[in-house]
């Protein structure tokens, strides 16, 4: 089995419950058949070690690989006349009720073959990847159609054979309503939304389902029947929820045991609570908050105190998130909505980890996990929250996957 060690290196394991960040201040890790063997002080090394291949990293920062767990990556087009209107004062509702918004990107995506699609996406994947970013969740839901709707995740699907990155994909079909089922937001549940998901369930296309819970997009009760329909097929769940009102997507995401809900900024104590309880993760989206000017924050004291796991991902995306560096996200999850700087590392590491139901393989130094790692030119973990702008990282390291 090939065996290797990483030495001299400040270690952020981000292991939950000892020191601040799991620091190790003078450490090595011991890296065997693509996973952690070991992470522990220099002369603690365990027995049967000495003699394998040893790699110095003088003294830099190591930390899991970055996960960004909420993006739209797959995407055609842009909006930037939209981002030049919500300046001149219009609201995102306002864009998206008048014909604007998610439907905009929706005509362009529906424009672009797979092939457009994927080499679109690359450069945005490769500026996540040039920050240490290892896995990546991408979701469909701007083709809106069956057809479009598969051509995305086929898509995202292929970025993983392209780049030295792990993709999960979400269906996201309950994601807008287009414009030919105005106003028949239930036919497009019935006729595309349900069969698109079982075609990409057939298809082995995707690892979750999400969908949008909001007056412009879908009610609770729409969201429950593609719901029903993923837990049929086996798939987990998660929801965009409380963005923009409260209807409760949340506490319904929790009654489906999610894997996370999403933005949340408008989440009530009884959101909080279902959460909690079903150990759903909430996903924080500071770029989308910042681009919207939007002023009403999460409850981050509420899911604090509850125990609820907090990740913050970029939402990238080319309405209300076109950010491709999850790093500023961290600094922005502190800045806006006042998480620590461990706790935004944690929520782009271990909690984003949790997220895609991954916490078992990613997201810590842990024994067992697999060897993913971003190694930094900082001294201190807090300044990967503190810089902005900047992309400190010396090298991503991923062990060949078994």
């Amino acid at each position: 089995m090939t065996r290797k060690i990483l030495s001299d290196l400040r270690i952020a394991t981000l292991d939950a419950g000892g020191a601040p960040y799991g620091l190790i201040d003078r450490g090595a890790i011991g890296v065997e058949a693509g996973r952690i063997a070991w992470a522990a002080e220099a002369d603690a090394m365990p027995a049967g070690w000495s003699g394998v291949e040893t790699e110095s990293f003088g003294g830099r920062l190591a930390t899991p690989a970055l996960v960004d767990c909420h993006t739209h990556l797959v995407f055609g087009g842009n909006r930037a006349r939209e981002f030049e209107l919500r300046l001149e004062g219009a609201s995102y509702e306002e864009i998206a009720r008048a014909g604007g918004g998610i439907v905009s990107t929706v005509s362009a995506t529906r424009a672009l073959t797979e092939d457009a699609l994927v080499e679109s996406a690359l450069p945005r994947l490769d500026r996540l990847i040039g920050e240490g970013v290892a896995t990546i969740e991408v979701k469909s839901g701007y083709g809106l159609t069956v057809a479009d709707e598969l051509k995305m995740l086929r898509a995202a699907r292929r970025l993983e054979k392209l780049r030295p990155v792990r993709v999960r994909t979400s269906y996201l079909g309950a994601h807008a309503v287009p414009p030919e089922y105005k106003d028949r937001a239930d036919a497009y549940i019935d006729e595309v939304a349900i069969p698109g998901l079982e075609a990409a369930g057939a298809e082995g296309l995707a690892d979750a389902v999400d969908g949008f819970c909001e007056g412009i997009a879908f009610s609770p009760g729409q969201i429950a029947r593609v719901f029903d329909r993923a837990k049929a097929l086996g798939l987990p769940v998660k929801l965009h929820a409380e963005q923009l009102s409260d209807l409760g997507g949340a506490k319904l995401a929790a009654s489906y045991g999610a894997l996370s809900a999403d933005h949340l900024e408008y989440l009530g104590q009884d959101g909080v609570a279902a959460m909690a309880k079903a150990g759903s993760v909430a996903v924080l989206l500071p770029g989308a908050f910042y681009f919207l000017r939007e002023t009403e924050r999460p409850p981050v004291a509420a899911l604090r105190a509850a125990g609820v796991p907090i990740a913050v991902a970029t939402d990238c995306n080319p309405g209300s998130s076109p950010m491709t560096s999850l790093l500023l996200a961290v600094n922005m999850a502190c800045t806006l909505f006042r998480l620590t700087p461990e706790e935004a590392l944690a929520g782009a590491t271990r909690e984003a980890a949790l997220a895609l139901g991954l916490g078992d393989e990613i997201g810590t130094i842990t024994p067992g996990k697999r060897a993913e790692f971003a190694i930094w030119d900082v001294e201190h973990p807090a300044e990967l929250a503190y810089r902005i702008g900047d992309n400190p990282l010396y090298r991503r390291i991923v062990e060949a996957r078994d």
